[in-house]
């Protein structure tokens, strides 16, 4: 077991048990599994009560005492899951790991998964320590074994990785960071292909301090992460494992959160990958695992395993997490500051956003004209050839086709679409034929018509607009309807909720950087508002605070309102997000849940819009749409980046309504939508991830 740094905290949920007395311990075993049955509560609370120290003196205890090896009579007298947690305890953390690969690459089919979460995140002295064992247990070598199961440009990863030979000097050489950005970018971005070896000479063998900095400098000399060349230019296994790689660089404790989160969302958990990392990490950053845990995913991992497992194999990962986060109701101070610096992260970062259709080369309006009349002339109708043509086309374009075929044929294209289509596909294929601004002014004029106002689709629209959008689209609404868009809304809303949106919609968001001293008096605001042992009478009555908090809201800059975040952090370990989902209700806090939302990642909020949207029996039809055809050109390609890194699925497979196969997965149900209407919306995608 690696021991901490000396002067070190240490950051397991697991402690060297005070009094050990080994032989007294290998009784109590002896005496759980004596006779008929065996006593699963004491087991589990003696072994997880010890560190695995202790544990290996249990079992030669054990062995002296009853000439018995104390794994086999574990593995005799438990059963499934719990019996796979024990054992995992049991063996020294090598030998687990050993044990882990093994069944792998073992049988038909092989674990890369296993591979890829063990391999990027074992320091050197565990991986040596961990093909010592592998020797020593299987009596094969590791890396012959690895090599045969395995291969391409991953393989060669996976050896290198082996080789436990990465660099751990913390002192950089910053002309040597500046190569090593320039020799990923040239291998990458500006390569036609990939000189993969260069990424995996580089990923594989620097120190992590080393590569932190490379990654500062890829983002702000090339514009985009590491992440987003790496998910471009890889592919498959080898892509997956470079990405592992690049997360443990970043935080070891935030790869294994991620790792947990997703093998229990969704239907179903995946049992092996949440055993092997509970065992794994429990005596060594379980405690930051927790903390980022909570930051990330805003409930702790202790609530999750509890809703997501049952019996005492449930008791035994509750016991290993060591405590549950929530009980205080808010972070501990070192998630804060976690959070807070995911905050600053955010604020440096300079994701290039691009969309899934772009101008098409050799436009040709004349030709596209003809044929879509060709394609809705006589009996029946071209839908391929509407698809094709509208799907791979900017708005632009589109509009200059429309032009076109009003001038040869003196018929509204609009029109005869509309007359030719039905149902979802018309509703997604008008909608890419309309101006973006009103297109939107349409859909809120939808939101608002007829018995009930649709909340969810104003409040998408009015948070995640620039402030030139919302004028272009405040001019279509009075251009299109003969009414101001703030008088619609004050007739169809009412309350805070009608302030919030109006406020939204004057488009006077501020667009400059941030002011950290005003950012300090806005998150003072915020905490008086949400916190109710911050609040301070002296400040005013409530009321004016609650209006200053709505003016922060919705007329600071981006830029401005992450150090706001930030600054909140800092003052009350919550995070803003988090609190207004706790303290608020209804529309309002919907509303500021979604500027927060678009302020911390705004394709990240689509992406969750999408996903929610095609989750479960059928199919949130308008919403999908609507985010497809807003988003096709600015940002989709994005959304789709982060649909994949949250929801382990491309939004090309959401839309496609596959089932999901494998342990755990969440299950998309067949979606109830044409073939015609799925075939124009994974053009819109652009591609499958």
């Amino acid at each position: 077991m690696a021991k901490p740094a000396q002067g070190a905290k240490y950051r397991g949920s697991v402690c060297d048990f005070p009094d050990f007395n080994p032989s007294q311990d290998a009784e109590t075993l002896y005496n759980a599994m004596k006779g008929f049955g065996s006593d699963k509560e004491a087991i589990l609370e003696l072994i997880i009560s010890r560190s695995n120290r202790q544990r290996q003196e249990i079992c030669q205890n054990y062995k002296s005492l009853y000439g018995k090896d104390l794994i086999a009579d574990l593995k005799y007298e438990l059963t499934g899951k719990f019996e796979r947690l024990i054992v995992g305890l049991m063996r020294p953390p090598a030998y687990a790991d050993a044990k882990e690969i093994k069944d792998a690459i073992s049988g038909i089919g092989t674990d890369e998964k296993c591979l890829i979460e063990i391999l990027a995140s074992r320091t050197n002295e565990q991986i040596h320590q961990l093909v010592a064992a592998y020797k020593d247990a299987y009596e094969r070598d590791l890396e012959a074994d690895i090599t045969g199961d395995t291969s391409g440009h991953f393989r060669k990863m996976l050896v290198v990785l082996l080789q436990g030979t990465r660099e751990e000097d913390d002192v950089v050489s910053e002309d040597l960071v500046q190569q090593d950005v320039q020799d990923l970018y040239e291998a990458g971005e500006l390569k036609w292909g990939t000189d993969e070896a260069q990424f995996i000479y580089i990923l594989g063998n620097r120190s992590k301090q080393h590569l932190r900095l490379v990654f500062d400098e890829y983002l702000k000399t090339t514009g985009k992460p590491i992440e987003a060349s790496i998910r471009g230019e890889l592919s498959g296994d080898f892509e997956k494992l470079m990405l592992a790689v690049v997360k443990c660089v970043r935080s070891t404790a935030e790869y294994f959160a991620e790792r947990l989160f997703k093998a229990m969302k969704g239907l179903g958990t995946r049992d092996n990958t949440l055993i092997r990392i509970m065992v794994s990490r429990s005596e060594l950053d379980m405690l930051d695992i927790r903390e980022i845990f909570r930051t990330k995913y805003e409930k702790s991992l202790y609530s999750m395993i509890k809703n997501d497992t049952s019996g005492e194999y449930k008791k035994a990962l509750l016991k290993l997490c060591g405590g549950d986060d929530d009980a205080a109701g808010q972070f501990f101070p070192e998630a804060a500051q976690v959070a807070y610096q995911m905050w600053e992260l955010s604020a440096v970062a300079r994701v290039e956003l691009k969309g899934t259709v772009r101008p098409a080369g050799d436009f040709n309006p004349d030709a596209d004209a003809k044929a879509l009349r060709k394609a809705m002339k006589g009996l029946g109708t071209d839908e391929d050839t509407i698809i094709d043509i509208i799907a791979h086309r900017s708005n632009a374009q589109r509009q200059q086709i429309r032009q076109t075929f009003k001038s040869h044929f003196g018929r509204d294209l609009m029109a005869d679409l509309k007359s030719e289509l039905s149902g979802d596909l018309a509703r997604l294929i008008l909608g890419l034929m309309m101006p973006p601004a009103h297109y939107d002014a349409k859909q809120l004029k939808k939101a608002m018509e007829g018995a009930g106002t649709d909340e969810k689709a104003l409040i998408e629209i009015l948070a995640t607009r620039t402030n030139a959008e919302i004028q272009a689209i405040k001019e279509a609404y009075k251009e299109d309807y003969h009414k101001s868009l703030e008088d619609a809304l004050s007739s169809d809303t009412s309350g805070h909720f009608k302030r919030i949106l109006i406020s939204l919609a004057t488009g006077n968001r501020e667009e400059g950087g941030e002011d950290r001293e005003r950012a300090r008096e806005d998150a003072q605001v915020a905490a008086e508002i949400l916190v109710s042992e911050m609040a301070d009478t002296s400040s005013g009555d409530k009321s004016s605070l609650e209006t200053r908090f709505m003016m922060i809201l919705c007329t600071r800059s981006y830029p401005h309102l992450r150090r706001v975040f930030q600054e909140f952090v800092k003052m009350t370990n919550y995070d803003v997000e988090h609190t207004i989902k706790k303290e608020m209700s209804g529309d309002v806090r919907d509303v500021f849940v979604a500027i927060v939302q678009s302020v911390k990642n705004k394709p990240l909020f689509f992406a969750d819009k999408l996903y929610k949207s095609m989750k479960g029996a059928g199919t949130d039809e308008k919403t999908l749409t609507r985010i497809m055809v807003s988003r096709s050109e600015i940002d989709l390609l994005n959304i789709r980046r982060e649909f994949i890194e949250k929801y382990d699925k491309s939004l090309h497979q959401a839309i496609e309504g596959e089932r999901s196969g494998g342990r755990g997965e969440c299950q998309m149900l067949q979606h109830r939508r044409s073939f015609y209407s799925q075939s124009a919306l994974l053009a819109i995608c652009g591609g499958e991830d």
